[in-house]
């Protein structure tokens, strides 16, 4: 396992490199949390264009959220059905918002936005089918906040780069990634390692060649025959 240092400056080349590749991504500004938190749980083991399908019929059929929260199980799981795993997203996502209902007292967590991020993981944690994944994005996309959320393609890549041990959860490169991405540039490095995962390492036969950061990477090459 690369030092501990090294390892930082690796996240720095990292940064850098890839902003020279693809560019500095541009913030879109804050949106709702709450709607983020609901797509976000319909994104779970499906591609971004089902989830979409999936939010886009659910908005239309129960155009409130309190809708959907009191809307009969069958129907919500037939709106959302080109997610997968409808029954299991429909109960909690009924769930999930009796529960912010009732914690808030209404369906609305704008608050969130403006709390520590320790916080919030805290409070939101212990609810079915939210983990750190859901949380850490809800808060970079939709509030704006410099925390560096840890998904399929980010996870692969951490462990790919040794910036984490091989064998390391999603939940622990979480946490150790954490302190290693400067101030300022979580959101960069996050999107730009998901256009990475996306468009050259790829899980299967990932293109080293044309990798911006194969002269640092520990895995540079290992994958070809």
């Amino acid at each position: 396992m690369t030092d501990d240092i090294t390892i930082r400056t690796n996240v720095v080349r990292a940064i850098d490199a890839l902003e020279t590749q693809f560019g500095v991504p541009k913030y879109k500004g804050r949106g709702n949390p709450l709607d983020s938190l609901i797509k976000t749980i319909l994104s779970q083991s499906t591609n971004d264009r089902n989830r979409d399908t999936a939010y886009d019929r659910l908005k239309q059929r129960f155009p409130a959220w309190k809708d959907v929260m009191n809307a009969p199980r069958s129907e919500v799981v037939d709106a959302i059905r080109p997610a997968g795993l409808s029954n299991q997203k429909s109960e909690r996502i009924q769930d999930v918002l009796k529960w912010i209902e009732g914690k808030y007292g209404s369906l609305n967590i704008d608050v969130i936005c403006d709390q520590n991020p320790d916080e919030v993981i805290e409070t939101l944690l212990p609810l079915k089918g939210i983990g750190i994944k859901t949380i850490s994005v809800v808060l970079m996309f939709t509030c704006g906040v410099d925390i560096f959320p840890v998904d399929t393609h980010v996870h692969r890549l951490c462990r790919r780069l040794e910036f984490v041990p091989p064998r390391a959860s999603a939940e622990k490169t979480y946490y150790q990634m954490q302190p290693l991405v400067p101030e300022g540039r979580s959101y960069s490095f996050h999107m730009n390692l998901l256009k990475l995962g996306r468009s050259i390492c790829r899980a299967r036969r990932p293109r080293c060649a044309e990798c911006p950061l194969q002269a640092f990477c520990p895995s540079a090459f290992s994958f070809e025959s």
